[in-house]
């Protein structure tokens, strides 16, 4: 055949080609755009999206698409970093995190879900993806950094909306790059923070506590400022549920329905464990033992690209997996396998049936499925019912083994017996007193006197300590009657700081010995320690106290702080009590006098109000966040939630800046009443849109800052009158 016949029929084969994809293209934008005709969103007031469809799929795909209309970074972002991927755009400094998440997180197994999930879920999986992609294809200024098509597996590598949805025991990313990477690598790498400043409260009200006679539910998550926007979401199928999704999920994970309503607080339930693997290498590769033979041991070739010098690198990494899981770590020359529950469809289902849950009974059913492995859960709903479920994924193990330390992988004893049934795990339903509170603490104190007990349980099961949030909590809620939406809201923010309650008075004590003593190396100490001998342990924005205290307590042993414990652990106020029964004045005397001199140095005095020096700000819709002490900013006068207070405001010294600027905290923060007709009063830190020159980027920071709430339209007639626009997707 003659070249020039060939360049024709080849031009004639890509012209019937690009025909071709432009006529498969064509029929989905047209599908696509039917589909938006079926669904109609109503912004409100405040720039919530209140989304109505015909089915729970039109619902989806409505939903998707208005969150990318207020914050597609975040919602991008969100599964850049569960595909793990993140390298490719912040380059080697999360290399490990990659790994981590590829190692924990598989996507084969997740497009394996997918084609063999239940009709309607799949039509919900569809959605989302056809929300979002039909979102990219009608606003075509929106460049994303990696993910210019989304697909319909995508949810199924996140299950869980919450923050930290990857369980890894104790085992650290550094631990990870320690074993998988070579001691000649020049790799720059960031490890986690390991927070020891977080957590969120949940409270139940049953009718005996409020004053109309209905339950009600309060709603506190802390999490990162701007991580979940508000939204409801509504069909013609059963569906109206409102609250705080996570970027880039559908379904809502803090919130209620019509029904009732689901608080979801973090835990320390035991839902990952370590093994010690005896491996054993032989000429034909290696291998590991378990009882008394020899597996080989599987591998698995992992290449992560990472960018460097605007060039994507490849990085290959041959990982290794027992029957456990995937090895993460050596300790004392032995390999650590981690066997863990990381994602799962029926979690997804799980997620979403709770949405749709006409009553207890419901609810409980969702929760049979075993499938939540991060969250406790605080529930109320219109019959009066209050409950609390302390995790919900429980695997069965031997007892006699401390399942927080490694255990011995060789043997089947270590195994997991399979799951706990719900009913019995920690719960508790429907208390006499009357109220249920959960502030990541320990659930034997979840409801006073009427609490589960203690011994009843395996360790495992629940290791959670008490913690002074705890603490404050359970005497709030003691003393509360006549619940009113008002009155619940004004004691979840109690701003009494039970710490310092126990830590100022002691360490008065230790420089009045001093002084006693003839010691003048703390003379300076003198009006400082009047300012907080003379202090009320109540935080607020004029508080020269409050700024002496947050400073120094940051620089006391890291034990007081520590509010996360496994089993075997001192909790929080154990270890706080013990420190004060030994405290030396050197332990604490010295570190006053560094916050004096720091405070001094940076303000030219120390006594500066707590406002003056912690401030909220918002200035761009960027993920991370930058802050001036130029522009303006609102004193707030909370504080972090170590101290026992119940709001939270996480601030800290930022780059270039000599104020605090809080960045985690009270986020998305509601107030429900279920009685004939649902109602709710709920803030947002900011507000509700991610870009910055909408009114809504932070319509709600003064209310935010004054802890004044709006209240929240729930129904249709309700939204129509506060309407700001309505529209169809793509409009």
């Amino acid at each position: 055949m003659k070249k020039a016949n060939v360049i024709v029929i080849l031009l004639l084969l890509i012209g019937t080609s690009f025909s071709g994809w432009s006529q498969i293209r064509n029929k989905e934008i047209i599908r696509l755009a039917e589909l938006a005709k079926r669904v109609s969103i109503i912004r409100d007031n405040w720039g919530i999206a209140h989304v109505y469809g015909k089915t729970d799929a039109d619902a989806v795909f409505g939903m998707l698409y208005a969150q990318c209309e207020d914050d597609f970074q975040r919602v991008e972002m969100n599964y850049i970093e569960k595909l793990g991927r993140l390298s490719e755009i912040k380059g080697s400094a999360s290399l490990y995190n990659d790994l981590e998440t590829r190692l924990l997180i598989d996507r084969e197994e997740a497009k394996a879900d997918y084609k063999k999930a239940a009709p309607w879920l799949k039509k919900l999986l569809n959605s989302y993806a056809d929300g979002i992609n039909y979102y990219l294809y009608k606003n075509p200024k929106v460049k994303p950094l990696m993910l210019t098509h989304f697909e319909p597996w995508f949810p199924l590598l996140w299950t869980d909306g919450s923050i930290g949805a990857i369980s890894t025991a104790d085992l650290t990313t550094q631990e990870l790059k320690d074993f998988y990477g070579k001691p000649d690598d020049k790799i720059a790498f960031v490890a986690k923070e390991k927070d020891m400043q977080t957590g969120s409260n949940g409270f139940a009200l049953a009718p005996n506590k409020t004053a109309s006679g209905n339950a009600i539910l309060y709603i506190n998550p802390h999490t990162t400022f701007y991580f979940r926007p508000e939204i409801q979401i509504s069909s013609e199928e059963g569906l109206q549920a409102y609250g705080a999704v996570t970027w880039g999920q559908f379904f809502i994970y803090q919130g209620f329905n019509e029904n009732c309503g689901w608080m979801h607080t973090s835990c320390n339930v035991d839902v990952a464990d370590t093994y010690i693997e005896k491996i054993v290498r032989q000429k034909e590769g290696l291998f590991y033992e378990y009882e008394n033979k020899l597996l080989p041991l599987k591998e698995k070739k992992i290449t992560i690209n990472y960018l460097d010098n605007g060039k994507l690198v490849p990085k290959s990494f041959t990982t290794y997996f027992t029957h456990h899981g995937p090895i993460m770590a050596k300790r004392d020359g032995k390999w650590i396998s981690l066997k863990s529950n990381n994602r799962s469809m029926n979690s997804l289902i799980q997620s979403w049936e709770r949405t749709k849950s006409k009553n207890f009974a419901d609810y409980q059913k969702a929760m049979d499925r075993k499938a939540n492995t991060s969250n406790n859960t605080v529930y109320a709903d219109n019959k009066g019912n209050i409950a609390y479920w302390h995790g919900n994924f429980v695997p069965k193990r031997d007892p006699k083994f401390n399942w927080a330390k490694p255990v011995d992988g060789t043997t089947a004893v270590t195994e997991w017996k399979g799951l706990h049934q719900v009913s019995e795990t920690v719960h508790l339903f429907n208390p006499k007193n009357g109220w249920l509170q959960n502030c990541n603490s320990t659930p034997f104190s979840v409801s006073g006197n009427e609490s589960p007990k203690e011994e009843n349980y395996p360790l495992y099961m629940a290791p959670d300590g008490e913690s002074f949030r705890g603490i404050n909590a359970v005497r709030t809620l003691e003393k509360g009657k006549q619940y009113t939406l008002d009155q619940i809201i004004s004691d979840g923010y109690n701003d009494q700081l039970p710490f310092f309650e126990e830590l100022i008075p002691a360490l008065v004590k230790q420089f009045e010995k001093s002084i006693q003593s003839g010691e003048t190396r703390y003379a300076n100490l003198a009006e400082p320690i009047q300012v907080l001998k003379a202090w009320d342990y109540r935080s607020s924005e004029n508080s020269v106290a409050l700024t002496l205290a947050n400073e120094w307590g940051f620089k006391l042993d890291p034990l007081v702080r520590k509010t996360y414990i496994d089993q075997g652990e001192l909790d929080q106020v154990e270890n706080t009590r013990n420190f004060i029964q030994n405290m030396q004045a050197e332990q604490v005397l010295p570190q006053l006098q560094e916050v004096i001199s720091e405070l001094t140095t940076k303000f030219g005095t120390w006594k500066m109000p707590w406002g003056e020096i912690n401030r909220f700000q918002r200035l761009s819709g960027d993920i991370d966040n930058r802050f001036d002490d130029t522009a303006a900013s609102l004193p707030i006068g909370y504080t972090s939630v170590l101290w026992g207070a119940l709001p939270a405001f996480k601030s800290a010294y930022q780059k270039d800046t000599i104020k605090r600027y809080g960045f985690s905290g009270n986020s998305f923060v509601c107030a429900v009443e279920f009685g004939a007709k649902v109602k709710a009063k709920s803030l947002l830190a900011g507000g509700n849109s991610g870009d910055s020159t909408s009114k809504h980027f932070n319509d709600q920071a003064e209310m935010y800052q004054k802890a004044r709430f709006k209240d929240v339209l729930f129904y249709r007639e309700d939204v129509e009158k506060n309407m700001e626009r309505k529209y169809h997707p793509g409009e």
